[in-house]
């Protein structure tokens, strides 16, 4: 059996650190899109995505992706958008077997009044916080981590 490759002590609390980040960030933006939008922040994520895509339409598929979700989780956000009017869903007239998510007006207008106070807080949370040279910093640092989780896919979790 292999030797665990423990962290060192400078390894530790940047770990230490990067996790409390990754644990109190999400909360924060949560926390300002349901109180000034109603809305969660994969919801925000979501109608964001779209919102930016050719004609606000994306595959079912390729919004998952995008949201770095499952297709049931992707359906289940969104079922709950479509009931309030904020998206559609049909059938793509490429692929019978596709299904379109589209953005609606109603949509449209959620998403562009729920952006300025969401990018306020990050900004707020994340890069008021830093300089430009450590912004381009951690996009390096991001894309590196990144990388090696797409290079792994999940496994499930031993016992």
């Amino acid at each position: 059996m292999n030797q665990p490759r423990w962290l060192d002590d400078d390894e530790q609390h940047a770990w230490r650190r990067l996790a409390a980040v990754l644990l109190k960030l999400p909360s924060e933006l949560e926390a300002q899109l349901q109180h000034d939008a109603g809305m969660s922040h994969f919801e925000y994520w979501v109608i964001a995505l779209l919102s930016e895509a050719p004609d606000r339409t994306l595959r079912l598929s390729h919004l998952a992706a995008q949201a770095n979700a499952s297709l049931s989780r992707i359906s289940h956000v969104a079922a709950r958008l479509e009931q309030r009017g904020w998206i559609t869903r049909r059938r793509s007239p490429h692929d019978a077997r596709a299904t379109l998510a589209v953005l609606t007006d109603t949509g449209w207008k959620h998403v562009v009044a729920a952006a300025p106070g969401h990018v306020e807080a990050v900004r707020r949370f994340v890069f008021d916080a830093l300089t430009p040279d450590d912004v381009r910093h951690v996009a390096r640092i991001c894309d590196a981590i990144l990388e090696r989780i797409d290079a792994h896919p999940q496994r499930p979790a031993s016992r």
